[in-house]
């Protein structure tokens, strides 16, 4: 073999392994990449169910998103430790993306959801498939100097299967009110219960004299607050009537059937997140 064969022969070879390197390195990033969680921690309570990724291919902006797949039924979250201070009011936010999301046993709270680890405090949770959209959890931090904020696919009193990504997350501190005495209620009164139960349709109204009696109570209510309290404490109520119906209705073992936020959230998102309240309360009729 001649010198020229030789070094062309080295040139060829040290190619080879040059694209081999970065091919190497390629995928090495990208495993990072998929596997870098940036300081939150991968919680779940059936070990091993589920899947934590970063996706790059499903993202509601350019970087990576979180996501929790769980063929099975568990809980599972991505949390982090956020340092607080105490009696404080904080706000969380993010994008969530879900795939057939499906709580254990119909179990209201529970499917893809912002939540504080090892205490009940949550956002809504969302269920089935549903695109991108933006939820919150509003807490105070009370005697706390430290939370776990978790991502979570599943809830504090139950567990879901399916896939959810989180993206964008924000969190923001709030002032407390000095004046705190006189406390804001917002009622919505929905119109029209429109359910399915057990494959049976069942509709209901409720009428003039239904309105006029809650008003009333309310009326009542807002009288008693402060008199009771000697002043100490004052209330204002926002009435709302919902004309569209209410079609869906969670279920509980020891109770039966009720309202839950998921299932009024899309009604009255809009007016609450404009009102500052402080309660709400949700009305409506579930037997003739």
């Amino acid at each position: 073999m001649s010198k020229r064969q030789k070094t062309l022969k080295s040139r060829i070879a040290y190619f080879i392994t040059l694209i081999i390197l970065l091919v190497l390195l390629y995928f090495a990033y990208q495993y990072y990449q998929s596997n870098n969680f940036n300081d939150f921690v991968r919680s779940e309570t059936n070990l091993y169910t589920s899947n934590f990724k970063r996706d790059s291919e499903i993202k509601y902006s350019n970087t990576r998103s979180y996501k929790i797949e769980s063929p099975n039924y568990n809980d599972a979250m991505f949390y982090k430790t956020v340092q607080v201070e105490k009696n404080t009011p904080y706000k969380v936010t993010c994008m969530v993306k879900t795939s057939d999301v499906e709580a254990q046993d119909m179990q209201s709270g529970v499917g893809a959801q912002i939540s504080i680890e090892g205490a009940t405090e949550r956002s809504v949770a969302i269920s089935g498939t549903q695109d991108w959209q933006k939820i919150e959890l509003i807490f105070n931090s009370k005697n706390r100097e430290e939370v776990n904020i978790g991502f979570r696919l599943g809830g504090y009193l139950g567990q879901a299967k399916g896939e959810a990504w989180f993206s964008d997350f924000t969190i923001e501190e709030g002032t407390a009110s000095k004046n705190d005495n006189n406390w804001k209620f917002a009622c919505f009164i929905f119109e029209t219960t429109d359910v399915t139960v057990n494959g049976r349709r069942i509709q209901l109204n409720v009428t003039q004299n239904d309105i006029y009696d809650i008003k009333n109570t309310l009326n009542r209510f807002q009288s008693s607050c402060e008199e009771l309290s000697e002043g100490k404490m004052t209330a204002d109520i926002d009435v709302y009537q919902v004309e569209e119906p209410l079609t869906k209705l969670s279920y509980d073992n020891e109770f039966g059937y009720f309202a839950s936020a998921e299932d009024v959230e899309n009604q009255i998102k809009d007016t609450v997140s404009q009102g500052d309240y402080d309660h709400i309360f949700i009305v409506l009729r579930l037997r003739r």
